[in-house]
C-alpha cells in the first residue's frame, strides 16, 4: 500500500491481508516501489503512483492494482490487461463531494472570498464599508457551461439548478435526464465557451482532453468569464491560461489540479490575484474518504474469494485471468 488509507479501510483490508503499509506521507521512490511491487499480490496506489509497463512487467506476482481514485491515467492500462493484472477505483462514492468543492472553487473566485480573507488579516481592512470594495461577479442567474456531463458534471448541474442558472452542457452523449429535469442544454464545445458565465471541467483526462481547453479555446471565453478546473490539470493548456489571466481575457480562474502536481512555488499563476488555488482535494472530506478506503478493501476482499470485483476498471482483464480463491 503506497500510503496509508482511512482506518475504516485499512483495518479491514488487515484483517484478511498480510498488508505492508509504505509509512511515509509522500510517495515512496520509485525503487522501492519497484522493489517492493515484485512480491506483491495486489497493490493499493494514488494518482501520484506511477504504474507503467516496468513496473506491471517486473512484477510477476502481481494479479490486482486497486487505486484509491476514479481516475486511473497513472496506470497503463493495456499492460496490466495484457498480463492479467486487474485495475479497480473507487467511483460513485465521491461524486457529490467533488461537486461541493466544484462550487467552492466556483463561489470563492466569482466573490473574491480568498482576496477578502488576506485584506481583513493583512490590515488592509481600514475602512468599515465602501460601495467599490471587493466586489466581485453574481453567480445567481448567471450561465454555467459544464465541460463532461458524466455523474460529477450533472451533480454540479444540480446545484446550478438551485441558482437559477442557465445551464449548458458539452458532452460525447446527450443526458436526456438532466435537460427535462434541469432545463440544461447540450452544446458544441465552442457555443459554450462564448455563452458561458462560468466554465467548469468534469472531464477524464485522455488523449482527446489534453489541453482540449488551449489559447485558441480561451480567445472564445467572455472577459468576464470564471474558469473552474477540478478534473485534471492536463486538460488546460496552463500557459495559455496564465495568458490570459495576465492579460484580462478572462475574469478568473479556480483550480484545483495543475499539470504537474505537487506545482511548484515558483509557478508564476501563484502569483496572480484572480486565481484560487487548492492542493488536489476536491473529494477530501473525511467521510468520503472514509467509504474510499472501504471500496478499496472490498474490490481486494471480492476479488481473492475468486469473485468479480465491483469496481473492475479493465473488465477485458477477464478474458486473461480469472479470479482464484485464496481467502
Amino acid at each position: 500500500m503506497t500510503r496509508r488509507i482511512s482506518d475504516r479501510g485499512l483495518s479491514r483490508i488487515q484483517e484478511f491481508f498480510d498488508a505492508e503499509v509504505w509509512p511515509g506521507y509522500s510517495p515512496p521512490p520509485r525503487p522501492i516501489l519497484l522493489e517492493k511491487a515484485k512480491d506483491a499480490d495486489a497493490l493499493v496506489t494514488m494518482l501520484a503512483d506511477k504504474i507503467d509497463k516496468e513496473l506491471i512487467t517486473s512484477a510477476n506476482k502481481l494479479k490486482i492494482i486497486s487505486q484509491i481514485a476514479v481516475g486511473y491515467d497513472n496506470i497503463d492500462l493495456p499492460e496490466a490487461t495484457e498480463k492479467g493484472v486487474y485495475v479497480t477505483n473507487t467511483p460513485n462514492v465521491l461524486t457529490e463531494t467533488t461537486a461541493d468543492f466544484a462550487w467552492a472553487l466556483l463561489m470563492a473566485v466569482a466573490r473574491r472570498v480568498v482576496e477578502a480573507d488576506k485584506y481583513v488579516r493583512e490590515g488592509k481592512w481600514t475602512v468599515a464599508w465602501h460601495p467599490d470594495m471587493l466586489t466581485g461577479r453574481d453567480i445567481y442567474g448567471a450561465t454555467i457551461g459544464i465541460v463532461g456531463a458524466g455523474r460529477i458534471g450533472q451533480a454540479v448541474a444540480r446545484r446550478a439548478k438551485g441558482f437559477n442558472m442557465k445551464i449548458l452542457y458539452y458532452s460525447r452523449s446527450a443526458k436526456l435526464d438532466m435537460e427535462k429535469t434541469l432545463g440544461a442544454k447540450r452544446v458544441e464545445l465552442d457555443q459554450l465557451l462564448r455563452e458561458s458565465d462560468f466554465v467548469s471541467l468534469h472531464v477524464a483526462l485522455t488523449k482527446d482532453t489534453t489541453r482540449l481547453i488551449n489559447a485558441e479555446k480561451i480567445a472564445l471565453m467572455r472577459n468576464t468569464a470564471y474558469l473552474i478546473n477540478n478534473s485534471r490539470g492536463a486538460v488546460v493548456d496552463e500557459k495559455a491560461m496564465l495568458e490570459a489571466l495576465k492579460t484580462g481575457r478572462i475574469a478568473g480562474a479556480a483550480l484545483d489540479v495543475f499539470e504537474q502536481e505537487p506545482t511548484s512555488t515558483t509557478n508564476p499563476l501563484l502569483k496572480l490575484e484572480n486565481i484560487v488555488v487548492s492542493p488536489h482535494i476536491s473529494s477530501g472530506s473525511i467521510e468520503t474518504r472514509a467509504k474510499m478506503s472501504e471500496m478499496i478493501a472490498e474490490n481486494l476482499e471480492t476479488f481473492f474469494t475468486g469473485q468479480e470485483p465491483p469496481n473492475l476498471v479493465n473488465t477485458e482483464v477477464m478474458k486473461v485471468r480469472l479470479p482464484r480463491k485464496i481467502i
